[in-house]
């Protein structure tokens, strides 16, 4: 019996020890690749997750990231997180536009030259890199006059601020396209006139290295390959037969991706303002106050997180406090003065006309509309309320009739509002004369004579 229990201890301790080996191994013969795909605009939560994945990608010594694009671009501050990320990698990225039909477009293609190795499925484009910002034409796209040589100036920008923006873009992806060996020019041409090539038209171009129809082809492409990672170290790639694993978002990209949304930002930002404002108006209600404060600091940092105008913060929040002096003191002007400032501001918010980065016009409208509602009615009944006469308490006997149950010198009892309460007053009265409650102390209620008018009673 003792040798069976043995033997059955050893061999849990034998399976256990190969189903431990059997992963790592994998692991460390550098025979894991682990795929991280952006499908959508490149934002904050785009930057954290790439960044989450390439450190787990070097936690678990895999052989290589497979980055799958499907982007219309994004903002500029997160595409710059996600390359710095990737040059600092010490495991190889392989940019991969795919599926078929997919497309890595402005922020993307900078991405997918930054990438060691640059892959693309037949049926995709990269290009169009074009920095599009608000108040300025697109660089390169509008004729300018001709110079004294005869020559068509349509490539340079016609504003100082667009000359910085597009020549600072074509100094980055220039570098980014010698650091890999790819074609400078065409992609200095990608960013100035925003243009585009296919698949095919990228390979012949050297724009990208592979082209590859799905993952087993491409992981096939990529075996012996030698690469130069971080530090200036080489290494060749095994990737035949490797094992695919794909790296879901974490929580904080997941939380990230929701709350960067602009109309979601939006939104968040103004619950929180009349959450608090509403707690304000009746204190003691905490659930207005605690909803308020919380949407208020996710929707605070939310914009912290994307480019956003203060001109245009400062516009909204005039026009939300010119609502709420409207509905305390109505004068037409400063409401409508709030509408325009409010709808104003909503506009200008985001900076940039980054794709997927803009408010919508449903969401800024109907905003509109229930804050407006909300100022108009909600504050206008809470002011209406506190006008009003108490209900309780010693305000509301006040000038209420009472009728004299008996007298004796300066002091008695009368009926008033249902109840028989001890009275005085500094005049004499009749049993079953009406009089009127001037006051009440403690529980005595001080009366006089009811003035005498039409319908009143002396």
């Amino acid at each position: 019996m003792q040798t069976m229990k043995a033997a059955l201890v050893a061999a849990i301790g034998v399976v256990a020890l190969i189903c431990c080996l059997l992963p790592s191994s994998a692991e460390e013969n550098g025979r894991l690749a682990l795929i991280v795909s952006i499908d959508g605009a490149i934002g904050p939560a785009s930057a954290s997750y790439v960044k989450e994945a390439l450190a787990k990608a070097s936690e678990r010594r895999a052989e290589v990231v497979l980055l799958r694009l499907n982007t219309p671009g994004g903002l500029n501050s997160s595409m710059r997180e996600i390359i710095a990320d990737v040059l600092a990698s010490p495991i190889p990225v392989v940019g991969y536009v795919a599926p078929s039909g997919a497309h890595a477009a402005s922020a993307g293609t900078y991405i997918l030259y930054a990438t060691h190795i640059a892959v693309m499925a037949p049926g995709t484009n990269i290009g169009a890199a074009t920095p599009v910002q608000i108040g300025g034409p697109l660089p390169g796209l509008p004729s300018g006059p001709a110079d004294k040589d005869g020559k068509d100036k349509k490539d340079e920008p016609k504003d100082a601020m667009t000359a910085k923006v597009t020549n600072d873009a074509v100094a980055f992806i220039r570098s980014l396209a010698e650091l890999r060996g790819r074609n400078a020019d065409w992609a200095e041409k990608a960013v100035r006139e925003a243009a585009t090539l296919s698949a095919n038209a990228a390979m012949e171009a050297h724009a990208i290295d592979l082209v590859a129809r799905d993952q087993a082809e491409l992981l096939r492409q990529l075996d012996g390959r030698v690469v130069e990672v971080a530090g200036g170290k080489t290494q060749r790639l095994v990737t035949k037969d490797a094992a695919v694993e794909a790296i879901d978002p974490g929580p904080i990209s997941r939380f990230l991706a929701v709350i960067t949304d602009p109309n979601v930002a939006f939104i968040l930002l103004m619950v929180g303002i009349y959450g608090l404002i509403f707690e304000f108006m009746s204190p003691g209600a905490v659930a207005p106050g605690v909803v308020g404060a919380i949407c208020l600091l996710i929707g605070l940092y939310a914009l912290n997180l994307l480019p956003i105008n203060y001109a245009g913060l400062a516009l909204m929040l005039v026009g939300l406090v010119l609502l709420t002096i409207e509905a305390f003191n109505p004068t037409v002007v400063i409401g409508l003065g709030g509408i325009v400032a409010f709808v104003l501001g909503a506009l200008m918010l985001f900076r940039g006309e980054a794709p997927g980065y803009h408010l919508s016009w449903w969401v800024i409208g109907i905003t509109a509309a229930v804050f407006v509602g909300f100022a108009l009615v909600v504050l206008g009944s809470l002011r209406r309320v506190g006008r009003a006469p108490a209900l309780v308490g010693a305000q509301a006997m006040r000038g209420l009739p009472a009728e004299v149950l008996d007298w004796n010198g300066n002091e008695g009892h009368v009926f008033a509002h249902g109840e028989r309460w001890q009275a005085r007053g500094a005049e004499t009265f009749k049993p079953g004369e009406t009089v009127e409650v001037a006051n009440i102390i403690d529980l005595t209620l001080l009366i006089r004579r009811a003035p005498t008018g039409e319908g009143g009673t002396s």
